[in-house]
């Protein structure tokens, strides 16, 4: 590519110092035609002055002398009477030439005035184009002619010196050229390359642009052009990447929610059936039967509900009012909420108090729901006889709330998929147990709107322990501007 392009270069600029040297051939041979013209004119026209001044009067001029006068001033010599006869001729017999005061030959014409005159013509006498130059005499005039041929000789050869000299001149042009246009080429043939790179996808591709030429400012755009189009295109893949992950929860949630409506919903049809068949009269086993009906109609509500706020905090609906509040207050008024169902099932509860005056900046009813859903699960998966605590600490620019229980475990394979929707580690426990499989993702999102995290720590068998996060003020949180869908008094 580099040598297509430099030969394309290197050609145009012969094409170009070629036209030049035409130019330059045309005008300079018109130019020194025209000077030696005059030159020869001026010198013709002083030798025939002295010629006149050296010779006696045309009456007296005859051939012999003429042809000395002709040898003396280089050319032909003609000497005519001012009525146009010709009295002697160098070159022709005079006798036979005729009467030369026609307006044909104007250099007589001004002889005969006084002037010189000279002209280029067509000589009918001896067939010849000759240079004429006429200088006036008492009562005639002298005229010497010289060939145009010879004139054509010496133009030609001052033609040739200065054709050869141009040509040397040109010389240097012609090698700054090549040289120019080997760089030149070059940087086209980056460019075009890089070009290339781009079509076939690669916006990786940089030009180098160290300098401060056209070029170099070339780069530096299409170098731009390429970072533009590589961030367009990553941004594309990125987000076609996250519609993808879209879609797969999408599907993997409208199989769970038509999965976990499935079952309850069947087992009210199935129930409800029975009932109208004639188990409504049997007092063995009707008010079971309702009992039943009743629990499923109590799971899909749980159900329902949970994925109507799973659905407002991820799309942001969730309105949430902060304020500075205190921890403590946070945890024992969750402990009591659920001090009846632990008494019931034998389970004690410990509270591991932050300091005294600990503050979280947060919505205390999310917060509230974050740690009832965490009690939920701890009381459900430890057995009679167990303790569960909950506490928080500080943690620089957070307080680490947290809810510790000595149940089953999580062993670990299961760890990282916990908080996804409906995942749950014992399936057939859980739906036993009434859980929606909704509760550890609502408290993720929850922690997450209040730019905190949470983390789970377990062993199997021994008990788990959930960690979350709060800040401790408002600088912490996202701006309102960014985050309207939160509300900070």
């Amino acid at each position: 590519m580099t040598g297509k392009i430099f030969l394309k270069l290197i050609g145009g600029v012969f094409c170009l110092l070629l036209l030049a040297l035409v130019s330059v051939d045309y005008f300079a041979t018109k130019v020194a035609y025209d000077s030696y013209i005059q030159n020869l004119v001026q010198q013709l026209s002083d030798k025939g002055r002295v010629l006149v001044l050296e010779s006696p009067g045309p009456e007296q001029m005859d051939d012999a002398r003429a042809r000395v006068m002709a040898r003396a001033a280089g050319g032909r010599i003609t000497v005519v009477r001012s009525d146009g006869k010709v009295l002697v001729d160098s070159d022709a017999e005079a006798a036979n030439m005729e009467n030369h005061r026609t307006p044909t030959r104007p250099e007589l014409i001004h002889a005969f005035r006084g002037e010189v005159g000279w002209s280029i013509r067509h000589s009918a006498t001896l067939g010849v184009d000759f240079l004429y130059v006429a200088v006036p005499i008492s009562d005639g005039a002298v005229r010497i002619a010289v060939p145009t041929s010879r004139i054509d000789r010496q133009v030609a050869d001052i033609r040739w010196k200065i054709l050869g000299s141009t040509s040397l001149a040109f010389l240097p042009a012609i090698v700054i050229a090549a040289m120019l246009a080997r760089v030149i080429s070059r940087r086209f043939a980056a460019v075009m390359a890089h070009a290339g790179e781009l079509a076939r996808g690669n916006f990786r591709a940089r030009l180098a642009d160290a300098d401060g030429s056209e070029f170099g400012q070339l780069a530096r755009t299409l170098n731009e052009t390429a970072g533009n189009l590589q961030a367009t295109v990553a941004q594309l893949q990125h987000e076609h990447t996250e519609l993808e992950r879209v879609e797969r929860v999408r599907k993997d949630f409208v199989i769970n929610v038509s999965h976990e409506l499935r079952t309850p919903l069947a087992s009210i049809q199935g129930y409800t059936e029975t009932l109208m068949d004639g188990a409504l009269a049997d007092p063995d086993h009707n008010m079971r039967f309702l009992g039943i009906i009743r629990h499923n109609a109590e799971r899909l509500a749980r159900l329902t509900e949970d994925l109507l706020t799973l659905s407002r905090i991820e799309q942001k609906r969730q309105k949430l009012e902060f304020e500075s509040y205190p921890v403590n207050t946070l945890l024992r008024d969750s402990l009591e909420l659920v001090r009846p169902i632990a008494g019931k099932s034998k389970l004690e509860l410990e509270l591991d108090p932050a300091p005294d005056g600990t503050t979280a900046w947060c919505d205390p009813e999310a917060i509230s729901q974050v740690l009832s859903n965490l009690l939920d699960n701890a009381m459900k998966y430890t057995s009679a006889g167990g303790r569960i605590s909950v506490g928080a600490r500080p943690a620089g620019r957070f307080i680490e709330l947290y809810v510790r229980d000595t149940g089953i475990g999580i062993p670990p394979d299961d760890l990282p998929r916990l908080f996804e929707r409906f995942y749950r580690v014992d399936k057939a426990r859980s739906r036993e147990l009434g859980g929606t499989g909704l509760g550890l993702a609502i408290v993720k999102h929850l922690v997450a709107s209040h730019s905190g995290t949470i983390r789970v720590e377990s062993q199997v068998n021994e008990g788990s322990t959930f960690f979350f996060t709060l800040p401790v003020d408002e600088s912490i949180l996202p701006k309102e501007e960014l985050n309207p869908e939160f509300t900070a008094p």
